[in-house]
């Protein structure tokens, strides 16, 4: 397993040792770089799976008008805070691609803006079936700006940071309960696990989570997922 770990490169271990090593003086959660938003696209790249999800339906009239978060299915205190309807609400997810989905989701655009520097917009929004870990915007932030820099100016060592957020098939409530290891899409374990009445994914609660899109499966952490050897 340790080889394994030792595939991802320096930069990306290096910054998970710098977070847990800095001071308090030194780059934290208080210098927040600027938000940004990502065009995602919902165009699927012609090598992958004729069955990849489609364009985003239109939302239903009725989800428009109402003023309650459709959020049933979904754990974690913080769904109440999407927006009830439109982009980035739960209803409004159900009908677009992962990619896309996140893009538009208030809480993530950190994640959308390194999803598009890295160039896997289109995976997402044309894979069979995904689950994605998505740490938020304050899981960013923590990284401290420097940190957060490196890492959006490597589209290597970025690309394989978030593939380790990315699982392939859907991961449920049920399976964070069993607590077993799932596989990212660069072969390292993450584990899911339930403890009283959080979830957490490693270290990283679930803030938000079984949020459905049209192709997989979103839970909000509240942490970036870093590999260390």
């Amino acid at each position: 397993m340790k080889s394994r770990f030792l595939g991802l490169s320096g930069a990306v271990i290096g910054i998970g040792l710098a977070i847990a090593g800095c001071s308090s003086g030194g780059n934290s959660a208080a210098s927040k770089p600027p938000s940004h938003k990502a065009a995602a696209s919902t165009k699927p790249a012609s090598n992958h799976s004729p069955m990849a999800a489609s364009s985003p339906a239109s939302h239903s009239p009725m989800a428009a008008s109402s003023s309650t978060p459709a959020t049933t299915g979904t754990i974690g205190a913080a769904c109440g805070k999407l927006p009830a309807t439109g982009m980035g609400s739960v209803s409004a997810m159900s009908s677009e691609p992962t990619g896309t989905a996140i893009a538009h989701n208030p809480q993530l655009t950190e994640l959308a803006h390194a999803i598009s520097k890295a160039g896997l917009t289109t995976t997402l929004n044309s894979a069979m079936a995904i689950t994605v870990f998505a740490p938020d915007d304050s899981a960013f932030h923590a990284l401290g700006s420097g940190n957060l820099k490196t890492l959006m100016g490597n589209k290597t060592d970025l690309s394989k940071l978030l593939e380790y957020h990315m699982v392939k098939g859907p991961v449920t409530p049920a399976d964070f309960a069993a607590g077993k290891p799932v596989a990212t899409l660069v072969s390292l374990p993450v584990r899911p696990v339930k403890s009283g009445p959080d979830y957490r994914v490693n270290t990283a609660r679930v803030t938000c989570g079984n949020i459905h899109t049209a192709n997989g499966t979103v839970y909000i952490i509240d942490k970036v997922l870093i590999p260390v050897p």
